[in-house]
């Protein structure tokens, strides 16, 4: 039987992020989140730091409609192979320090697909090795072109698996056991219940969060959703947020912080509650945890009646296979097509009611005059 698992440090980290257009722009991100992290292990020197957490898009960023919106040819200028030597300089951290460092929304091109990009999170072992990679599952129509493995399930599930396992890691490490989901994955409970699936403890969570999407009070919806996610599956949840973004056509909080650490009872241990750089820390508890999973009041995974919601996921609502091999998103216009199928889909069975005076077959339409109105402002891209 091996030995309990100390108690460690945790970093997350809330950068400042410029917007990269090619490879080589990586390297002024990189230095940052470096010197960060010398600062972060440096200061919390008592109990050792053992993991860190970064954002999505914080190698790279993203671009959203209007003004500088990106197409696939530009995506594909920043995209980097994982394993490669962008990460050279975060693989060396981790052999400094002896850590685990977490990142996620990496734009990433794979040699058997090479014509679109991944939105890939990582794990960086302590030896400098990636030991988990995961590829965004939750990819919201209207931010970034990056590749669901949900949009090329026959082709990706066979070249690199689709069973739950496969498509959600988890690894098993000496300071607990490690899954990462990206941004949009918390906003519904799937992802996040298929890491806990899978063993998940720690559950390692870059973001991208635009004010926009109710980042601050007093909407919240960033808080109480990551919150449920924790509570939920009783897991450590780390989430990180970018601080601020340098970028022509983006406010400075574009993302405004809020990057929190939230306990297996979806307690907020730590937040930076304001936008700008920060680095936030709290003591995690492998042991306390897996003691709070063995008391059964209130427990939300013994608790689990399963067998009467399986019709909720019988029928599928996205559609499946809309960009398989050979046929790549190539704008964010083309991507947002797709929701029209699931409009199709949850107002034909009545989950949905269309307001007045609309009827159930009005509503793909409807979505696609949106699309044609806003292209002919020149707000969103055609091509």
């Amino acid at each position: 039987m091996p030995g309990p698992v100390e108690k460690y440090t945790a970093l997350v980290i809330q950068p400042e992020v410029t917007l990269a257009r090619t490879r080589e722009d990586i390297a002024l991100n990189i230095e940052r989140i470096c010197q960060l992290i010398d600062f972060g292990c440096g200061y919390y020197w008592e109990v050792p730091v053992r993991l860190v957490v970064v954002p999505e898009y914080f190698l790279q960023g993203v671009t959203t409609p209007g003004k500088g919106e990106h197409g696939l040819a530009e995506f594909m200028e920043k995209a980097i192979s994982i394993p490669g030597p962008e990460l050279d300089a975060l693989a060396e951290k981790s052999r400094q320090y002896g850590i685990y460092i977490a990142g996620g929304g990496i734009v990433e091109v794979a040699p058997e697909f090479p014509d679109r990009w991944f939105n890939t999170a990582i794990v960086i072992g302590p030896s400098g090795e990636v030991i988990l990679k995961y590829r965004k599952w939750h990819i919201p129509a209207t931010v970034g072109l990056g590749t669901s493995p949900h949009d090329m399930i026959e082709d990706y599930g066979r070249t690199y698996g689709s069973t739950i396992q496969d498509l959600f890691p988890v690894v098993d490490t000496e300071i607990g056991k490690l899954g990462t989901m990206t941004c949009h994955d918390g906003c519904t409970p799937e992802v996040s219940r298929a890491l806990a699936f899978n063993g998940c403890e720690v559950i390692c969570h870059g973001g991208a969060i635009q004010e926009f999407e109710g980042v601050s009070r007093p909407w919240d919806f960033w808080r109480f959703t990551r919150r449920t996610r924790a509570h939920d599956n009783m897991c450590y949840l780390l989430a990180s947020n970018w601080g601020q973004v340098n970028y022509a056509y983006y406010p400075k909080a574009f993302c405004p912080g809020h990057s929190m650490i939230i306990d297996y009872t979806g307690l907020v241990l730590r937040e930076a509650e304001y936008p700008g750089e920060q680095v936030i820390a709290a003591t995690i508890d492998i042991e306390a945890l897996r003691f709070h999973r063995t008391v059964a009041n209130h427990n939300c995974w013994a608790d689990m009646r399963t067998e009467a919601f399986r019709e909720i996921y019988a029928e599928p609502v996205y559609p499946q296979n809309l960009f398989p091999a050979g046929k790549p998103p190539r704008t964010l216009s083309e991507k947002i097509a797709g929701v029209k199928k699931s409009f199709e889909r949850l107002y034909r069975r009545g989950q949905f009611t269309p307001p007045y005076p609309y009827t159930a077959a009005d509503m793909p339409d409807l979505l696609e005059r949106r699309i044609s109105d806003a292209q002919a402002r020149g707000v969103l891209r055609r091509d």
